[in-house]
């Protein structure tokens, strides 16, 4: 369940190096080559899957087991009193590599990452549509 042309999958086969901080059958973690942060890591499933929903439920369990635990190390080997976890999907959401992967971004006060955005309001029709769209996809 790899794809040659996918860099994470040639970094699970050995085939590119990494700087590894975790490993088990179902997940490698390591730190990213592009750094926002010192200790900017990322967490990925072995099995190849482009975005989120086409994980398998026990890859992406397996993927959460592993975040907390790595983000208490790297707090401890940072020191940062903050930290993202980010994960997105498809280049319309920022993916870069096409294969799932979740960011975990320390962060220090005044360290110029910023992340914020102008939220909107939820309609009450929409959202009853929504909520009966989405709980029958279920």
């Amino acid at each position: 369940m790899h794809d040659a042309n996918c860099i994470f999958c040639r970094i699970i086969q050995g085939q590119i190096p990494c700087y590894k901080l975790y490993e088990d059958d179902r997940v490698l973690a390591f730190l990213d080559v592009g750094p926002l942060s010192r200790g900017h890591s990322l967490v990925i499933p072995k099995a190849h899957a482009v975005t989120l929903d086409q994980l398998s439920d026990e890859d992406a369990m397996a993927c959460a087991k592993v975040l907390p635990r790595l983000s208490r190390a790297l707090i401890k080997a940072t020191g940062a009193p903050g930290w993202n976890v980010l994960q997105n999907n498809g280049p319309v959401a920022g993916q870069a590599v096409g294969h799932v992967h979740f960011h975990l971004i320390p962060r220090q006060d005044g360290d110029g990452l910023g992340y914020r955005w102008p939220a909107g309001k939820l309609d009450a029709a929409d959202a009853k549509a929504l909520v009966e769209k989405i709980t029958q996809a279920l």
